[in-house]
């Protein structure tokens, strides 16, 4: 999407902070997240059983989940702004987390901006802190490519044209064994939330603890600063905790230097306020190269994405459009419905993309997304993206993880010597879950939709 289409979008979400760079690329049709009912050290998973029949499409639900969620048809970019849920529980310095090894909760983080990249643009570079994060690409073997023009395959068509050899995924869904795309095992939904915490992530935390479900929640640091007691309540709950960049930007568009500038910031602001640092990421957009790989294998976090067929079937929900105005919360929904049905045709699990930053986006997890899973046939495994890959919760935070070979080794092309269970599926592979040949596009619920918002690339 062209620059002055991007700020218009962004005008439109108004008030709410609008870190997602929306662009007409539509997240790539790619999807990848998880949630898990999984506590602790060794976290049990949960199993729901539908006793409706229908293996193909989930109910949808006729009446709202929760008094506060409006519905479905009203879950629009005009929505009423809904009212705020607060923090329901104060965890002073020296609580203890779930999780094993961890260090106890520092001191309550205070915001003090002159120690801070400014909040919702690219990360400096030229910081006492950055000079030191370099230093961990020591000894790694960086691949010498060029960023790409503005992170799209329409602006850097000479990128596109090689995103095989150079692992882009933007360009053709590729991927590598160290990244994690799905859940290993058949029907089991990797559930996450990106781009928080936001200002209703309360909603969405109470009614997971409702459910007793856990998830994976990949964040943004400059929502991090603004709302650290949100992130204590998401940790200490047991969700699972990744990194999602400091301020929401393509990084195969971005130096070395951003990249690291824009992963450390955002890895620093979950330390400061949880004590611990997470070994798992994702790339805003899916947004992930080899050099972007390497970068981030280096500095110890795991690169995790959405899953994706290679056939047009994607498993983005497409949420993040609904407060936009590009697609409504029936059109976000029929999307979702989609994406179960697909999964049914996986030899694997799976991985969604949703968000937990706007009021629109909550309430479709809350109110449909969740519920539909819950009840779907036949019975889907809700689990979080580390644990239903086999990683010890130990694993997901540097200070408490002691396993040498996690996170993997800096690889960018495919090492044979990955584990298996890590969701990754090869060097050049262009999908995240072995499907059957008669699998659905996702896409054609919302193609008009979609063609109005822009070029889809993939």
């Amino acid at each position: 999407m062209q620059l002055q289409a991007v700020v218009a979008l962004l005008s439109v979400l108004g008030a709410v902070n609008a870190t997602h760079d929306i662009r007409a690329h539509a997240k790539r049709q790619n999807a990848g997240v998880a949630v898990s009912s999984s506590v602790g050290a060794s976290p049990a998973t949960t199993s729901f059983t539908s006793s409706a029949a229908s293996s193909s499409n989930s109910p949808v639900p006729t009446t709202p989940v929760g008094t506060t969620i409006p519905p479905l048809g009203n879950i629009t970019s005009g929505m009423a702004t809904p009212s705020t849920v607060p923090v329901t529980a104060t965890y002073s310095a020296g609580a203890t987390p779930l999780i094993s090894g961890a260090p106890v909760l520092p001191t309550p983080f205070v915001f003090q901006a002159a120690d801070w990249p400014i909040q919702d643009q690219i990360a400096p570079t030229n910081s006492v802190e950055v000079t030191q994060w370099m230093q961990e690409l020591n000894g790694f073997n960086i691949p010498d490519l060029d960023p790409t023009a503005d992170g799209t395959c329409v602006g850097d068509p000479a990128a596109a044209a090689q995103a095989a050899s150079r692992g882009w995924w933007t360009c053709g869904g590729y991927t590598r064994a160290t990244d994690i795309t799905a859940c290993p095992d058949k029907m089991t939904w990797g559930v996450s939330f990106d781009d928080g915490p936001g200002f209703y992530s309360m909603e969405l935390l109470n009614y997971l603890g409702s459910k007793n479900l856990t998830s994976t929640f990949f964040v943004i640091g400059s929502r991090v600063v603004e709302r650290p007691q949100v992130l204590v309540e998401e940790y200490m709950a047991g969700h699972e905790i990744a990194v999602h960049t400091w301020s929401h930007r393509p990084l195969t568009m971005l130096t070395t230097e951003q990249v690291v500038a824009e992963l450390g910031w955002s890895r620093k602001s979950i330390k400061d306020v949880l004590g611990v640092t997470p070994t798992l990421m994702r790339p805003p957009f899916g947004d992930i190269d080899d050099r972007v790989r390497a970068i981030s294998l280096a500095m110890g976090m795991v690169p995790v994405i959405w899953t994706s067929t290679g056939t047009g079937a994607t498993f983005d929900t497409n949420d993040w459009k609904v407060p936009g105005g590009i697609v409504t919360g029936t059109q976000s929904f029929a999307t979702f419905e989609a994406i179960l049905g697909n999964a049914t045709m996986l030899n694997t699990g799976f991985v969604v993309l949703e968000h937990d930053l706007y009021a629109q986006t909550v309430d479709l997890a809350i109110g449909y997304t969740l519920p539909a899973a819950m009840s779907f046939t036949p019975t889907l495994t809700l689990d979080s993206i580390g644990h239903c890959n086999g990683i010890p919760t130990t694993n997901l935070y540097r200070e408490s993880n002691k396993n040498t070979s996690f996170p993997y080794a800096n690889s960018t092309s495919g090492d044979s010597s990955v584990p298996s269970g890590t969701g990754g599926q090869g060097s050049t592979t262009k999908t995240g879950g072995a499907l059957s040949n008669n699998i659905m596009p996702v896409s054609m619920v919302v193609a008009s939709i979609f063609a109005a918002g822009g070029s889809l690339l993939m």
